[in-house]
C-alpha cells in the first residue's frame, strides 16, 4: 500500500482558498442566511469547510501530530503524500486510488444527499416565507428542520473522506448548536402559527423522519 501523488501535496493555498469559496457560496446559494441566527449557523459551516480544506490542501496538522503512530503503525504509506490524507481509507488498507474507496463513495452519498435535502428544503421554505404559511410539504413532511440536517450531511460526509482532529473536534459542536438553532426557530413558529404547528410538530419528527412501516405493508 503505497499512495502518491505528483507534485507537491500539500501548501497549495490557493485550492484551500478556491475549494472553500466555491463549496461556502454554494451552500449559501441554498441557505440564504437573513437573521443573525441564520449567519451564525452559516459562518459556523463555513469556519467547518474552510478547516477542512485547510488540512486538505494547506498544512496536514492531523497527520503531523498523528505521525508518530502512523508511521510505526503503517510503515508502508507515504504518509507526506496527498492520498495518505484519506485517513479511513488508509487505515482499513484500501489498496487502490482512495478516490475510488468505499469511504469516498460514501461520503460522495452523504455531501450529495445534504445539498439536494437544502435545495428541496429552500424552495418549500422560501414559497411558504413569501405565502406567510407554515412549511409542511416536500422534506418538512418528514421532518421538522431538513435544511439543518442537510448541513450537518454534508459536514459528516466530508469528515467520512477527510477526517481531522479539528473537523471531529468541531463537528459535535455544530451539531449541538444546529439542535439548538431548531428549538429556537420552533419557539418563534410556534408564537407565529399557534395550534397548527403544534399539531405538525406532533406528527413530524424533529432531525430522523420517522417511517410508518404499517403503511408500507400491502
Amino acid at each position: 500500500m503505497n499512495p502518491s501523488t505528483p507534485g507537491p501535496a500539500y501548501g497549495l493555498w490557493s485550492l484551500v482558498i478556491l475549494n472553500s469559496l466555491v463549496f461556502i457560496i454554494f451552500a449559501f446559494s441554498f441557505a440564504k442566511p437573513k437573521t443573525k441566527r441564520d449567519w451564525r449557523s452559516f459562518g459556523a459551516f463555513s469556519a467547518f469547510i474552510v478547516a477542512l480544506f485547510t488540512e486538505m490542501y494547506g498544512y496536514p496538522l492531523t497527520i503531523y501530530l498523528l505521525s508518530g503512530w502512523l508511521v510505526s503503525r503503517y510503515p508502508g504509506v507515504d504518509w507526506s503524500s496527498h492520498d495518505a490524507g484519506h485517513l479511513l481509507e488508509m487505515l482499513f488498507g484500501w489498496k487502490a486510488n482512495p478516490h475510488f474507496g468505499p469511504f469516498h463513495l460514501l461520503s460522495f452519498a452523504f455531501i450529495g444527499g445534504g445539498f439536494i435535502l437544502l435545495s428541496n428544503a429552500w424552495r418549500v421554505l422560501y414559497a411558504a416565507q413569501k405565502n406567510h404559511t407554515l412549511a409542511t410539504t416536500g422534506p418538512y413532511t418528514r421532518i421538522r428542520h431538513p435544511q439543518y440536517v442537510g448541513f450537518v450531511l454534508i459536514m459528516l460526509g466530508f469528515l467520512v473522506q477527510w477526517p481531522t482532529l479539528l473537523t471531529l473536534a468541531m463537528f459535535p459542536v455544530l451539531v449541538y448548536m444546529y439542535v439548538r438553532l431548531a428549538r429556537r426557530e420552533e419557539q418563534e413558529v410556534e408564537r407565529e402559527f399557534g395550534e397548527t404547528y403544534a399539531r405538525y410538530r406532533a406528527r413530524t419528527p424533529a432531525f430522523i423522519p420517522r417511517f410508518d412501516i404499517k403503511r408500507a405493508l400491502p
